[in-house]
C-alpha cells in the first residue's frame, strides 16, 4: 500500500515538474523570439541607394570648389536617407543620359530638379512631391510695396522667352512684360535699372538673388511661388520597394520640418 502511495506521489511530482517546465518554456518562447528578431535586425546590412543627379543646377545641385556635390536636393536626399534608415551615394550624371541610366539599372533613383508631369509618369514612378519650384518674382531690394506680381503694374518685368514665367507675366494687366533669350540677361538688365522685376523658377531666382556674389546684395525674392511645379524623386517603373523607402523618408522629413529648414538655407 505504501508502495502504491509513493508511486502515486512520484507521478504527481513528475506531472507538476513537467507542467512548470512547459509553463516556463511558453514564457521564454516569446522572449527568445523577440531577442532573435532583434539580433537579425541588427545584423541586417543597411541598404545603400545609388542616386543620380546632374550637378549643374544651382542651388539645387552643383559641385563646390572642393569638388563635392552640394545643394538643396543633396541635403534633402541625405535627410530622407537618414530618416528612412538607408545610406545614399550620389552619382554626378549628365542630364541627357540620366533617365536612360535609370532604366538600365545604373542607379536606383534620380534627384535632379525633376518636375512631376503626366508625360513622365507614363515611363517612370515618382515619389511624393517634395518642393514647389513654381514661378516667383525677384525685384531690387530698394523696391518697396511689392508682394505679388500684380503690384508691378506700370513696371517692366523680364522673363525668359517661352517659359512659364513669360506666360505668367503676360497674364497680369498693366505689367510690361519683356522677354529675353536667356534669364541671365534679364537679371543683368534689372541690375542696371532697365527693368524692375524678373519672373522665373524658384531655384533660378534663388541662385541669382541669393547665391551669386554680384547680385545677392541687390535683389530679393518677394512673396511665394504663384504656380505649382512640383519636383519629385524618380525611380524605375515598378520599383515599389525603393519608392516606398524614399516616400517613408520624405514623410518623416516633412513632418519634422527639415525641408523648410533647407528651403531657408538654400532658397530664401
Amino acid at each position: 500500500m505504501k508502495t502504491v502511495k509513493y508511486f502515486l506521489a512520484f507521478i504527481v511530482v513528475i506531472g507538476l515538474a513537467a507542467g512548470m517546465t512547459s509553463c516556463q518554456q511558453k514564457q521564454e518562447e516569446p522572449q527568445q523570439a523577440a531577442q532573435e528578431q532583434a539580433t537579425q535586425e541588427q545584423a541586417a546590412p543597411v541598404k545603400t541607394l545609388i542616386v543620380a543627379t546632374d550637378a549643374t543646377w544651382p542651388p539645387m545641385e552643383m559641385v563646390d570648389k572642393d569638388k563635392n556635390i552640394v545643394g538643396f536636393d543633396i541635403d534633402f536626399m541625405s535627410a530622407v536617407a537618414q530618416e528612412a534608415g538607408f545610406k545614399v551615394e550620389f552619382k554626378n550624371t549628365a542630364w541627357d543620359g540620366i533617365f536612360g541610366g535609370l532604366d538600365l539599372g545604373n542607379y536606383d533613383a534620380v534627384i535632379s530638379s525633376v518636375t512631376i508631369t503626366d508625360e513622365r509618369k507614363k515611363t517612370f514612378d515618382f515619389s511624393l512631391p517634395y518642393i514647389n519650384a513654381g514661378q516667383v518674382l525677384t525685384v531690387p531690394k530698394t523696391l518697396e510695396g511689392v508682394a505679388v506680381l500684380a503690384d508691378m503694374t506700370g513696371k517692366q518685368v523680364g522673363a525668359q522667352i517661352g517659359t512659364t514665367g513669360a506666360m505668367e507675366a503676360k497674364k497680369v494687366e498693366g505689367v510690361k512684360a519683356k522677354n529675353y533669350d536667356e534669364i541671365g540677361l534679364a537679371f543683368e538688365d534689372m541690375a542696371s535699372g532697365r527693368i524692375q522685376g524678373v519672373v522665373c523658377d524658384t531655384p533660378v531666382a534663388a541662385d541669382y538673388a541669393l547665391q551669386r556674389d554680384e547680385y545677392k546684395d541687390k535683389f530679393k525674392i518677394v512673396g511665394e511661388p504663384f504656380t505649382q511645379e512640383s519636383y519629385g524623386i524618380v525611380v524605375k517603373k515598378g520599383n515599389q520597394e525603393v519608392l516606398d523607402l524614399i516616400n517613408k523618408g520624405i514623410q518623416a522629413v516633412q513632418a519634422k520640418g527639415i525641408d523648410k529648414d533647407l528651403e531657408v538655407k538654400w532658397l530664401r
